[in-house]
């Protein structure tokens, strides 16, 4: 990747990856699959070393303006990131695990704090997204809105990697066919699972809870979803050993209605409306910026 020089200050690889993990978890959230945000990599890191210049632009001229930050705004942003990280103590052990101080730490907020005010002034004027709109995109966008089918199994595993000796997978095979073979006979599944699986959900019954497709390694996914209700598998091959699954539900493939996702839509169209705005704004800052590609 093309590095970018601002300013004369190089932009960081960790600055280009903050903003990339920034976009994926956004797209991911509005529909984007973890294929589509594979297939688009390119082009989002491209547009992550972008943001990560319109960052720097941005901080720069926070700075300039010496944007007003209180202290209570960066308690704030101190809670969140608590919360994040899921309280005081695991807040306190990040901090040290990278040898930062809490004082850095919220110097660092402080900057981006005073950034977020700048943004807020840039994007004042923007309007919310009018009910037309959001009806209007969803119309237009019906197709991409339908929640995946799902299936509820339990599933055993006995472990044999891909490059294990034969005489080994030979026994795991000899394994998991004779725990089938208990189990339908009569058999209680569950507790064939927390005594003979391999996987942590054996612990569980085997439990996997519900998953969509794509969730699991393809051979597994192939025959969880081949499967009927009540069913349980022959045995399935993969890179993780020998399984077998037992299905005890499943829901198909469902239209979501606007209802479902007009709070998305909305959420969509205002980061989108704020973006546009904000191109226009960093826009003008590039203009007066010295940027150099190498």
């Amino acid at each position: 990747m093309k590095k970018a020089i601002v300013n004369g200050v190089e932009i960081s690889q960790e600055a280009v990856n903050f903003e990339l993990d920034r976009l994926v978890r956004f797209y991911a959230t509005h529909g984007m699959s973890m294929d589509e945000v594979k297939a688009n990599l390119p082009k989002l890191e491209e547009r992550a070393l972008d943001q990560a210049i319109g960052a720097k632009l941005l901080l720069d001229r926070a700075a300039e303006l010496d944007m007003p930050v209180t202290k209570a705004d960066v308690d704030n942003e101190i809670a969140k990131v608590v919360m994040q990280v899921g309280g005081e103590e695991n807040f306190k052990k990040a901090l040290a695990a990278q040898g930062v101080t809490e004082e850095a730490f919220r110097k660092e907020l402080e900057k981006g704090a005073r950034v977020n005010k700048l943004v807020e002034q840039a994007c004042s004027e923007v309007p919310q997204p009018t009910e037309e709109e959001i009806a209007s995109f969803y119309e237009a966008h019906k197709a991409e809105y339908v929640t995946p089918p799902q299936v509820l199994c339990q599933h055993i595993l006995v472990k044999a990697e891909e490059d294990a000796l034969p005489e080994i997978k030979s026994a795991a095979f000899e394994k998991i066919r004779a725990i089938r073979e208990r189990i339908v006979s009569g058999g209680d599944f569950s507790e064939e699972a927390k005594k003979n699986s391999d996987c942590p959900s054996g612990a569980e019954g085997g439990s996997l809870g519900w998953f969509s497709p794509g969730m699991m390694v393809p051979e597994f996914d192939a025959a969880a979803f081949g499967m009927k209700k009540g069913e349980v598998s022959d045995i399935v091959t993969t890179q993780f050993g020998y399984h077998i699954i037992y299905k005890a539900d499943e829901r198909v493939a469902a239209e979501q209605t606007l209802v479902d996702v007009h709070d998305q839509i909305c959420d969509l169209l205002r980061h989108e409306s704020r973006g546009r705005a904000m191109d226009a704004f960093v826009s003008e800052l590039r203009e007066k910026a010295n940027i150099e590609y190498r």
